[in-house]
């Protein structure tokens, strides 16, 4: 089997640079799918996201929900990539897994990404800044129950697509909330417009996951908090200075 986690991940710097996202995203997943169908590879698990379900107001969000309606070429390119993933499959008949992760954080996670943003700037006392109102949720998944549930699926047959989230939606406003009370200092936070690219929900319906998988996440947003800030802790004198 082979487990497609590459990717040229990031909804701003899509926005910014399309094309570069798409060479990666979608020609780099059709190179991928012609080389496994070369050497015989019978499955193909490949990691997607979240936001190919765009702006959805109401969840949980199942599997069968639209996603066809991406916010940005990131999005698009990952719903590319999924459906490249199902023609092999129908045509080749190799076995294919698509998992939609559910915004993914902790120790050494992306640090474009939010979590590791408001970690860094409360601890260094810097302002933290915040698109929109705060009020957005997201389906914090720690990253320790993204790898189990990525393994899960090896031997999984025919065409499947699962999402992976923590089942547990929390606010922007929320995650700040925690990240003050693990680190024990208060966050300067500044609001600006919210980016026509960022979806107002993420939330996954998980029953999927549950049935085919046996699969449940266990670390709950505090904890995986807690993981993350330690990690940061132990790694502050490098990890200050990333984007």
């Amino acid at each position: 089997a082979v487990i497609h986690l590459a990717a040229k991940a990031g909804v701003r710097d899509s926005v910014e640079d399309p094309r570069s996202c798409y060479e990666a995203n979608v020609f780099g997943t059709l190179i991928l799918l012609e080389l496994c169908r070369q050497f015989d590879v019978r499955q193909f698990i490949l990691a997607s996201t979240s936001i190919v379900y765009g702006s959805q107001r109401d969840g949980p969000i199942s599997e069968d929900a639209s996603s066809n309606r991406p916010l940005s070429p990131y999005a698009a390119s990952k719903s590319a990539a999924e459906t490249l993933l199902h023609s092999n499959h129908h045509l080749h008949g190799m076995d294919a897994v698509v998992l939609r992760y559910f915004t993914v954080y902790g120790p050494g996670g992306r640090p474009d990404m939010s979590v590791f943003r408001f970690i860094r700037a409360i601890a260094k006392g810097d302002p933290v800044t915040v698109y929109g109102d705060g009020t957005q949720r997201r389906d914090f998944t720690c990253v320790e129950d993204i790898a189990r549930g990525t393994v899960a699926p090896l031997g999984l047959g025919g065409f499947q697509t699962i999402n992976l989230g923590n089942d547990r939606p929390v606010s922007v406003n929320e995650l700040i909330g925690i990240v003050e009370s693990v680190i024990g200092q208060s966050a300067l936070v500044q609001y600006q417009e919210r980016h026509k690219a960022d979806s107002t929900l993420t939330w996954a319906d998980i029953g999927r996951a549950q049935r085919l998988l046996g699969w449940d996440p266990e670390v709950g947003i505090e904890e995986g908090i807690r993981r993350t800030v330690a990690w940061y802790q132990e790694n502050r004198e490098w990890a200050k200075n990333l984007l």
